[in-house]
């Protein structure tokens, strides 16, 4: 006799298995390149401006390219589509290495790279977003979702390290290439792939146009109370976490204390980390027993005392445990969103919902960044992390004020996604 814990758990089905192991491989080598190439911009340019301008080349695309990215995926086979971003993105990434070799690298090569792959990740990331419910069923959405998280966390706990020791030992371009190879191997695993629909390809009509499957997503998105509102007041969170995030290093310098080459800086990006890792494998259980909603309200709750709490604080030992709270609430408030999206959003609009409500809700986290940075520098780090709460508080007021705390949960959502109360 099947029992309930193992229904509902993706990875008791051989095919997402398969598929998290392709995840995992990509990841890998994702962990390995985010320090493996800033240290080779810098190496070759010497520029902290131009080593800067390659992580904001990373991040634009997704800004670009969301919206016309998830409606299109919505037409094409979601497994060739990441099977393809996959491939394109591996062979992009050894050109790097291979230039290297012939001596000819340069700043602009990796700009393109960056950019490609980059662009590549946002279809890639639209084709995931749908082929997970196709895959396993939306009643194990949750467990698929938090398990991708919980692998993802480890490897950025472990790939940076290795990363770190492979750059001194060899060198920045050829763990590129590993990153290249890794992207290759994950796009044969998932060529591989099978399951009911795999191969289909959603029918569109010849006059169609891009902008009004656009707007169709649009549309869902405000139409769905849940998922109308965990977009909207998502975007607070985002503010809040991006501001975090950007002051991390200086929050440990000037308001810890901690030297400028201190590898107890080191602790305060793992500690949160590790709230992350606590929160995914903590999330699948926590949707079944505990409404969306109260879920939600909850982790704004928390995450607003947490930032509070580490504006206060001059103490390492004590803003660590702020730091796992902090990530364990934004964590449980990112993935939450993402499975209730995966659930109540049907298949052939789940690339373009996702795709859009993550653009929504993510676009805060740089302007978020860029904020804490102005008020860190006019006043300090604790009022600019004060002035970040101001997100999490608007968020968590607008909470109660559209009910989100009688959100049902998980599974009478997945009966009947139109119920919000």
């Amino acid at each position: 006799m099947t029992t309930v814990e193992n229904d509902t758990s993706a990875l008791a089905d051989p095919t997402y298995r398969r598929f998290l192991a392709a995840r995992t491989i990509a990841m890998a080598g994702n962990a390995l390149t985010l320090v493996a190439l800033p240290v080779l911009v810098y190496r070759l340019t010497g520029s902290a401006a131009l080593t800067a301008a390659v992580a904001a080349v990373e991040t634009a695309p997704y800004l670009v390219l969301g919206l016309p990215a998830g409606a299109l995926v919505d037409r094409w086979n979601r497994r060739r589509v990441l099977v393809l971003a996959s491939a394109g993105s591996g062979l992009a990434m050894l050109t790097v290495p291979a230039a290297d070799l012939l001596g000819v690298l340069s700043f602009t090569q990796l700009v393109v790279v960056a950019a490609t792959i980059s662009s590549l990740f946002v279809f890639a990331d639209a084709a995931s977003f749908g082929m997970v419910p196709q895959m396993v069923g939306r009643h194990r959405v949750a467990s698929a979702t938090s398990s991708l998280v919980t692998v993802g966390t480890a490897i950025g706990l472990v790939g940076p390290l290795v990363s770190g020791v492979l750059v001194t030992v060899t060198s920045p371009a050829l763990v590129l290439g590993i990153d290249g190879l890794a992207y290759l191997g994950a796009a044969a695993l998932t060529a591989r792939l099978r399951w009911p629909g795999s191969d289909d390809v959603r029918p569109t009509a010849p006059d169609r146009r891009l902008r009004a499957e656009v707007a169709e997503g649009l549309r869902y998105i405000w139409a769905m109370p849940v998922v109308r509102w965990l977009t909207v007041l998502g975007t607070g969170a985002s503010l809040a976490g991006g501001a975090v995030t950007g002051l991390l290093v200086v929050l440990g310098v000037e308001q810890l204390g901690l030297a400028s080459d201190s590898p107890r800086l080191g602790w305060l990006f793992a500690a949160g980390a590790v709230g992350t890792f606590l929160a995914s494998l903590a999330l699948p259980r926590l949707q079944r027993l505990v409404g969306v909603g109260l879920l939600t309200t909850s982790g704004y709750a928390l995450a607003l005392v947490s930032v509070l709490a580490l504006s206060l604080t001059s103490t390492l030992l004590v803003a660590l445990p702020l730091l796992l709270v902090l990530n364990l609430a934004m964590t449980a408030l990112i993935v939450n969103g993402i499975v209730v999206r995966q659930v109540v959003t049907p298949d052939h609009l789940q690339s373009r919902v996702n795709t859009t409500a993550r653009l929504i809700a993510w676009g805060g986290s740089p302007l978020g960044a860029a904020l804490g940075g102005v008020v860190a520098g006019a006043a300090s780090t604790e009022w600019a992390l004060r002035a970040a709460s101001l997100g999490l508080a608007a968020s968590l007021v607008g909470a109660l004020v559209v009910g989100v705390p009688r959100f049902p949960r998980l599974a009478a959502l997945e009966q009947d996604p139109t119920i919000h109360v």
